[in-house]
Order: C-alpha cells, then sequence, then structure tokens
C-alpha cells in the first residue's frame, strides 16, 4: 500500500457531489473548492494540472420541500465521492469522510446530519478526455505528465 502514497497508482480525481437544500451554505463555491483540495490532499497525488483540473466538487442545492426523513427533517446534507477503483484504502477513507464532514459543518451543515458516501468508478470506467480509461491508463498519463518539464 505505501506505493500508492509515493507515485500515482490509484489515487485519480475524484467527483465530489453535495446535495444540501436552499440556503444551507452561504459560499457554495468555496465549499465546492475546500473539498476537493481536500480529497485531492488525502489522496496525496502530485499537484499536476491533470489532477487539479479533474478534481471537481458539484454543489446540488434542492427546494427544502423536496427532502425528508421519517419524522420531517430536511436538514441534511449529502456528500457522494466518486473515484476510481481502489483510490482510497481504509485510512484515506476514514480520513475522507472526516474531513468532508468537518468542511461541511463549517461551512453550514450539522455534522450529526452529514452524510458522506465513498463510490467507485469500476476498472475501465473512469471517463476522461472522451475515453473510457483503466487505472493502468491513468497511471500512465498521469506519470508522462510528470515527465514533462516544467517551465
Amino acid at each position: 500500500m505505501a506505493s500508492r502514497t509515493r507515485h500515482p497508482s490509484v489515487g485519480l480525481m475524484p467527483m465530489i457531489d453535495v446535495y444540501a437544500t436552499e440556503g444551507t451554505f452561504p459560499d457554495v463555491k468555496k465549499l465546492a473548492q475546500d473539498l476537493a483540495t481536500a480529497v485531492m490532499t488525502i489522496e496525496q497525488v502530485p499537484p499536476i494540472a491533470m489532477f487539479r483540473k479533474n478534481t471537481a466538487a458539484f454543489v446540488h442545492t434542492l427546494p427544502a420541500d423536496s427532502l425528508s426523513n421519517v419524522d420531517g427533517d430536511s436538514e441534511y446534507v449529502r456528500v457522494q465521492v466518486l473515484t476510481n477503483a481502489g483510490a482510497l484504502d481504509r485510512e484515506k477513507q476514514l480520513a475522507v469522510v472526516a474531513e468532508l464532514t468537518r468542511i461541511v459543518a463549517a461551512a453550514g451543515g450539522d455534522p450529526q446530519r452529514t452524510w458522506v458516501l465513498l463510490t467507485e468508478a469500476p476498472e475501465g470506467g473512469w471517463g476522461l478526455w472522451g475515453h473510457a480509461h483503466t487505472n493502468a491508463e491513468l497511471v500512465a498519463a498521469a506519470r508522462a505528465e510528470l515527465s514533462k518539464p516544467t517551465g
């Protein structure tokens, strides 16, 4: 597992979707950026353009009456993190859930009503640049970008 933290072997470009009722977050752009940054940091991938440009969070606001539990409460926040297969080992799963819950709570949500769901795309099911990539193809693309001279 240690090799996963030294180079981009599996943790690549997550997509984060946040669902909450209107008015839950006063600054949705900052929330989205904070969540994307947190997941990229926890994954420990290099800060190359391939990762920075393709790690993103989407904040979906819902009318207050479109969400309810059994008791009629609607103050929930759902955060779904989609990664490629094998991107998060157990330590990273725990870190992502804890950190995203903390960020959501700081932005205006209640940590007791924040659900974080971790979902993996199947091997070969990560579409980027018009192609359904395998993990090996994504790693090769990252390594190619890492080998380019900076300047």
